[in-house]
């Protein structure tokens, strides 16, 4: 046979290369991945720094503010001193400070901090009046939502935007999730063509293989942490709390007690008593009360000393905070100090006129699914296994911090020298594969948010992106 004779003609189709197209294939799936991943990335980004940020500083509070504010929050304690009994700290507080209303009183953590009475002043600020618990010195007071670490759990909630805040939060933690998802299949797909241009020593190629090997690890704990951050969101929280309300159960250990916030914007790691609500909307338990007949000429024989030896006769563990009583009708609300691990969480409620234990509610008391939100709030807050949770903790956020700088980085690196925003050029097969269709349809349904917004991409893709010239040019859309 000739040579010319074994030339292919250019006439005839070509054969099939099933190596070629199963190549094309994969690049294909490849981009069209790192498209979803870029495009997420301009709403995540910010989300996520600002989340990392403050998660940071919420994480150290306990050594930020006594640090910032040392001459409020610390004391000297002297060997072979004792501590002025709580009542007579409280009584302190009250004639310092006529016009606040006490909530509760906090045993310090250790003995060079001071005590704290929270409670709320006539314009309602918050505010945490701190005594030296050696001398019984009224040594100041703190606004905690003004606080560094006060201020970063008001952003790390909602942005200090109200119900805007929460929602634009949410709508970045659910796009947090594509993030992943799609950062751990670029991270698997594109591992050859990385160590290709790693070895090959070009541009941008360890930054990229860094990106990736930080994204693979701090994405599980990305994915955990949205999940465990979900039943605080304004939306699929507040909706998920009512349907579980509806049905015997709920995300919240709502106890019927005696106070509803009697903790410092500082420390939200304690359980928290409610006076209105009774637990999980069954309306079952009775809200425990005082009882004035319990004593002869119905003066209080009790206060915030015998709530704390009640407490710790009942098993609870210090420092303790207690609830103070509004009215002769409330009890003295004591809660155990639960911080490492919520399976310790229990408060007594203590009748103020005869001392006796009214009732108890613990973590034994919760129902299955609030058991299950606190040990992942413990774990979002990075308290429930010790110092190793932290240190885990911290890593992460540092890691997301990280990422937050390389992903701009590389695509200001590479970005066009033109118009358009160097976005990835690739189309995910939506209509014609059905399990990507269907994923994002349950993702959508059980993400609310997600789901809607998810909608408008797919309009505006459909109605604006593909059918304007100069808009189809910048934003890279293939058809």
């Amino acid at each position: 046979m000739s040579s010319a004779t074994a030339q292919h003609n250019p006439h005839q189709p070509r054969p099939s290369d099933p190596a070629r197209t199963r190549a094309k294939g994969q690049q294909g799936w490849f981009r069209a991945f790192w498209r979803w991943h870029f495009y997420a990335s301009f709403l995540v980004i910010p989300v996520l720094a600002v989340l990392a940020v403050t998660g940071l500083i919420y994480l150290l509070r306990f050594q930020i503010e006594p640090a910032l504010h040392a001459d409020v929050m610390t004391v000297q304690p002297q060997a072979g001193q004792e501590q002025t009994p709580y009542a007579a700290q409280l009584t302190a507080v009250q004639k310092a400070y006529p016009d606040l209303s006490i909530a509760s009183a906090t045993e310090p953590t250790s003995p060079d901090l001071a005590s704290r009475f929270s409670g709320v002043m006539p314009d309602g600020s918050s505010r945490d009046v701190f005594v030296n618990p050696w001398t019984g010195q009224v040594l100041g007071d703190l606004n905690p939502d003004t606080t560094l670490s006060g201020g970063a759990i008001r952003l790390h909630g909602d942005l200090m935007a109200g119900s805007v805040g929460e929602f634009v939060m949410e709508l970045g933690s659910c796009w947090a999730i594509v993030m992943a998802v799609t950062g751990y299949l670029i991270f698997l797909k594109g591992r050859k063509a990385r160590l290709r241009r790693l070895a090959a020593r070009a541009k941008g190629s360890a930054l990229r293989n860094r990106h990736g090997w930080i994204g693979a690890v701090t994405g599980v704990g990305l994915l955990l942490l949205v999940v465990t951050g979900l039943p605080w969101t304004g939306i699929w929280g507040t909706q998920v709390q009512n349907w579980t309300a509806e049905h015997g159960s709920g995300l919240w250990s709502n106890d019927p007690g005696a106070q509803s916030s009697p903790t410092s914007t500082l420390d939200e790691s304690l359980p928290h008593s409610h006076k209105v609500d009774v637990p999980w909307g069954l309306g079952k338990d009775e809200v425990p009360t005082s009882d004035p007949t319990s004593v002869a000429d119905g003066q209080s024989v009790a206060n915030i000393d015998t709530a704390l030896l009640v407490g710790a006769r009942e098993g609870l563990r210090h420092p303790m905070t207690v609830a103070i009583p509004e009215d002769d009708g409330d009890v003295f609300s004591v809660i155990g100090y639960a911080f490492h691990d919520p399976g310790h969480e229990k408060t007594v409620h203590v009748d103020q006129f005869g001392g006796q234990v009214v009732s108890t509610y613990g973590y034994q008391d919760y129902p299955k699914l609030a058991q299950a939100v606190s040990q992942g709030i413990a774990l979002h807050e990075g308290r429930r296994f010790g110092l190793l949770n932290f240190w885990v903790s911290f890593a992460f956020c540092v890691g997301v911090l990280v990422l937050c700088v390389t992903g701009p980085t590389m695509w200001w690196r590479r970005r066009p020298a033109g118009s358009g925003l160097g976005a990835p050029r690739g189309k995910l097969p939506i209509r014609s594969t059905w399990w990507v269709a269907l994923l994002l349809a349950a993702l959508g349904v059980f993400l609310p948010v997600f789901g809607a917004s998810l909608v408008l991409v797919l309009l505006v893709d459909q109605l604006l992106l593909r059918r304007i010239p100069r808009l189809r040019s910048t934003f890279a859309v293939t058809n």
